[in-house]
């Protein structure tokens, strides 16, 4: 009855959110919100001649730093990561990619942390390709205690660096800062500056942080963000500043905030902004969808500036809240309606899907060969070996075909992080309900099946991405009075700055592998 009342409620809110869109007018191109759907936190976006690249926080998850490319900042796709195999100098945290492009090559100044003191740098990396990946370079700004929220702009033929000082040193509040760059990129040359500090007694009194710099006219302006990021408890907002140079003095807007959250679109902050051909300019920035939320992770939305030319501030085009439907950049076609299904049938198909996993945990092998996706089981802990998918909505269905084994569970899995999952799993002989909670591993139903019964369909069915129902069949055959379902809500499963992934894996005998015959992913 709790699922059912829970369902209902946010399905009532879900309506009345979309009853307040206003239509738009007749014979103009809109986009709806988000135009980069799943978790896909702090986004930096460039434009480099007609083509939008665009770079997110992957946080705990690799391959690290998600790429999207786009021709008119609403139709996107996924190019590839910035790292397909991890800078050996970290260990997590892949927060804030920052894209730059000069002179034909791309840079990429990052956030991770690092393996020897578990303290956040920024590192940079640079591609002559951006579809091949990146070099890394290492760390290039080690501030104090911690540095993040790289940003990089040129003014009069000079680079340099600007980051968020964590305000983790005594007596040294939190503050942006600045630097020269060397004409490379690669390094600093210059000695730090102030840009600006969060006020304690302000709307920024929890941080200043995710600064867009940009210039227009005389002035230099900045976009940043303040207060708290992620989770239920996010009161993300956005404020300006603006200055005659870059060095200062900044002055911070009268009227700030200047965007925050509504039942739409909450805690939004933390993005770039990037000007069209035909001189609009666009924040893409991320915020939590209202009816998911943290479930579903903060996803990439676009809010358009406009100006005031006698007090030459911006103001965002749709008021202070995150616009669920807009007007498209010129020359932008109508959106393509991505339904972001996929499937792939291993019998005939050797499609290999974008998986990501753990980056904290050893990385998964697997290939498919066989006829088969055959996922090693080196790690035999219930959360090892996980391949997951970022999850786009939140109403879904995600199905997998298993051919059972002696020694193994093969499982559909929903994952926050190694101490927090959920898999619903086939063995010879059984299937199996279990989580891990707080590092607790609890089975919570099992049900005996017959031996003969190999070829095993288990489904998961997802409504707001925390209402799980799961089921099993076998393929091929009609057995009603055999199968059950059972239905579950997990509010523990998000981790503080990110999302649930839905995947599979493979538990049990180190020595087995699985037999994945199919995957199928449907959204609603």
């Amino acid at each position: 009855m709790k699922f059912l009342h829970g369902i209902l409620l946010l399905t009532i809110s879900f309506a009345t959110n979309a009853l307040a869109q206003r239509p738009a007018p007749a014979g103009v191109v809109t986009y709806r919100n988000p135009v980069i759907a799943g978790d896909f936190a702090d986004p930096s976006v460039i434009r480099v001649g007609d083509t939008y690249y665009a770079a997110g926080t992957s946080s705990e998850w690799a391959p690290a730093y998600p790429i999207y490319s786009s021709k008119d900042l609403i139709n996107w796709e996924y190019v590839g990561p910035v790292f397909a195999e991890l800078p050996k100098w970290t260990m997590g945290s892949y927060w804030a990619p920052e894209l730059f492009f000069r002179n034909g090559t791309f840079y990429v100044y990052y956030t991770a942390r690092r393996k020897s003191d578990k303290q956040s740098m920024i590192g940079v990396a640079s591609t002559k390709d951006i579809t091949k990946g990146f070099k890394d370079h290492g760390v290039i700004i080690e501030w104090t205690k911690e540095a993040i929220d790289a940003f990089v702009v040129e003014d009069k033929g000079k680079l340099f660096i600007t980051w968020k000082a964590y305000g983790l040193d005594k007596d040294r509040g939190i503050e942006l800062l600045g630097a020269e760059l060397s004409q490379d990129g690669l390094k600093v040359t210059g000695k730090e500056f102030s840009l600006i500090k969060a006020d304690p007694a302000g709307w920024e009194a929890g941080g200043a942080e995710g600064q867009a710099i940009f210039k227009r006219g005389n002035y230099w302006y900045m976009l940043y963000s303040g207060n708290a990021c992620c989770g239920e408890r996010c009161d993300y907002q956005v404020g300006m500043a603006r200055a005659e140079n870059l060095q200062g003095p900044w002055v911070k807007y009268g009227n700030n905030p200047v965007l925050f959250g509504d039942d739409t679109w909450k805690c939004p902050g933390h993005g770039t902004v990037v000007q069209t051909s035909d001189r609009r300019y666009f924040y893409l920035h991320h915020a939590y969808p209202g009816t998911e939320f943290t479930f579903g992770g903060r996803q990439g939305v676009l809010s358009e500036l406009v100006w005031d030319e006698t007090t030459k501030w911006p103001a965002f085009r749709y008021g202070k809240t995150t616009p669920a439907q807009a007007e498209a950049p010129a020359g932008a076609g109508a959106p393509t309606l991505h339904a972001h299904n996929f499937s792939a049938n291993y019998d005939r198909d050797t499609l290999r899907l974008p998986w990501v996993f753990d980056a904290g945990l050893p990385k998964p092998k697997f290939a498919v060969q066989n006829a088969a996706l055959e996922i090693e089981c080196e790690n035999p802990a219930m959360t090892g070996n996980f391949l997951g998918h970022t999850i786009k909505k939140g109403n879904y269905s995600f199905a997998t075909e298993v051919v059972t084994k002696d020694g193994i569970l093969q499982n559909i899995v929903i994952y926050g992080d190694a101490q927090n999952a959920i898999g619903y799993g086939a063995g010879r002989n059984r299937i199996e309900l279990w989580q891990v909670k707080d590092g607790v591993y609890e089975t919570l139903k099992t049900q005996e099946i017959p031996d003969k019964y190999h070829n095993i369909r288990l489904e998961l069915q997802s409504r707001y991405g925390r209402f799980f129902t799961f089921s099993w069949a076998v393929k091929g055959q009609k057995i009603d009075s055999l199968t059950s379902s059972v239905q579950m809500e997990a509010p523990w499963l998000p981790r503080w700055d990110r999302a649930p992934r839905v995947g599979i894996n493979v538990t049990g005998q180190p020595t087995q592998k699985s037999e994945i015959k199919a995957i199928e992913m449907k959204y609603d």
